[in-house]
């Protein structure tokens, strides 16, 4: 609820803001925000990750960006304690937004600022709460997604609607195009959502809890391919799980991944995950219902190559009639 002690809104109200996010994702509603009337106090990120092969630590994103605007930065490994609360509190802010955070708000958290916290959702609430609604979405077959801004609540996902954009999710779109879609989509939602709250125009919606689904975290082994499965389930997944964690498949023990492939129309009578032609220097496998075509592969130690070129340098081991495990 707002503080009723502090000067009432208006149109050209410059907000006092939190903005709380680790990825790219939540980088670039930063990054938009910083070319606004509003005023951001403080920038809250995960602590800096080890990463590539030294193991070095290194900064988010977000960081990155709040270090070139020169922005006070907070990385605590948790807000459950008293004594980061109160450090929040101390910014006096009229409202904290969350993007792809990562860390737990306890309820202390979501009711500190004046209008509380806003989150910018990747999906069409409620119909992927959770993690990773981006890939799930395609994973499901979804023909539309977009971004939530909403009223964080004490559920995962489960607070007010305040603003809705759509877009459709198009036959060739991965997980990695359709993020890049929705960082487009999502800092305009944002700012047309704090205009909103400025004219006192917010007409929040409740969410209807039957429609939701949950987006479960991705783990590696989402992209193992079950070649009894369908081309269309096995293709959603491929799509799906582009850039991470990528589909993969086994021969002779060893993991090959595959990052592209298309519907095959090649006929065969053969077992699912055998390699049934080289048509159109694509490699055509066996699927429960058909085949796909795969066109964009990895082999371990290696990069990820077009399958033209690895039917020119290995092409024994991915010889006609060799079944993936």
């Amino acid at each position: 609820m707002p503080n009723t002690s502090a000067p009432p809104l208006t149109p050209d109200s410059s907000l006092r803001i939190i903005f709380a996010g680790t990825p790219d994702f939540a980088a670039t509603h930063l990054s938009q925000l910083l070319d606004t009337r509003h005023t951001l106090v403080a920038v809250y990120t995960q602590p800096d990750r080890p990463a590539g092969r030294g193991k070095k630590l290194h900064a988010s994103p977000v960081k990155q960006v709040a270090l070139e605007a020169g922005l006070p930065i907070l990385q605590p490994v948790s807000l459950k304690g008293e004594d980061e609360q109160k450090i929040l509190a101390e910014h006096n802010a009229d409202l904290m937004i969350v993007v792809a955070y990562g860390l737990l708000l306890p309820q202390a958290v979501l009711e500190t600022p004046r209008f509380g916290c806003f989150n910018v959702h990747g999906s069409i609430l409620p119909r992927w709460r959770g993690a990773a609604p981006i890939q799930r979405a395609i994973e499901a077959g979804d023909t539309e997604t977009g971004i939530t801004i909403m009223q964080m609540n004490a559920g995962l996902d489960t607070g007010d609607m305040l603003y809705k954009v759509t877009c459709p999710i198009t036959a060739t779109q991965t997980a990695g195009t359709l993020h890049d879609k929705l960082a487009e989509l999502g800092p305009p939602a944002l700012l047309k959502t704090l205009d909103l709250l400025c004219q006192g125009a917010l007409t929040p919606e409740p969410q209807d809890d039957s429609q939701a689904n949950y987006a479960h975290k991705l783990s590696k082994q989402d992209g193992a391919i079950n070649w009894q499965a369908t081309s269309h389930t096995i293709l959603q997944k491929v799509r799906a799980f582009n850039p991470f964690p990528v589909c993969h498949t086994t021969l002779n023990g060893e993991r090959i991944r595959i990052f592209e492939a298309t519907q095959s129309s090649q006929a065969h009578s053969a077992a699912p995950g055998t390699i049934i032609s080289h048509a159109e220097h694509q490699i055509h496998i066996a699927t429960g219902d058909g085949a796909i075509a795969a066109s964009l592969l990895q082999l371990p130690g290696k990069k990820a190559m077009p399958a033209r070129d690895l039917l020119n340098g290995v092409a024994a081991k991915l010889a006609l009639g060799i079944c993936f495990e």
